[in-house]
């Protein structure tokens, strides 16, 4: 893990075409600008593991429901 220090209005490049700017800083936040290809999937990480939660739970559930069909035959 890279760990850097950043003031407002400056940035840092991840690969040649991702850029990371600080746009604001509060007191419990930071503004982040990023500007990258349209080809690249930008997410917050407690949405994805959110979504990747659900989507274990829904799997689980299929799995069941498939059993208990068995079952019942």
């Amino acid at each position: 893990m890279l760990v850097i220090s950043r003031k407002k209005n400056e940035s840092l490049l991840i690969g040649e075409n991702i850029e990371v700017t600080v746009v604001k800083i509060d007191d419990s936040s930071v503004k982040l600008s990023i500007s990258a290809p349209k080809s690249v999937t930008i997410l917050r990480k407690e949405l994805y593991k959110e979504v990747e939660q659900e989507n274990k739970n829904a799997a689980a559930l299929d799995i069941k429901l498939l059993k208990s069909i068995k079952d019942r035959k």
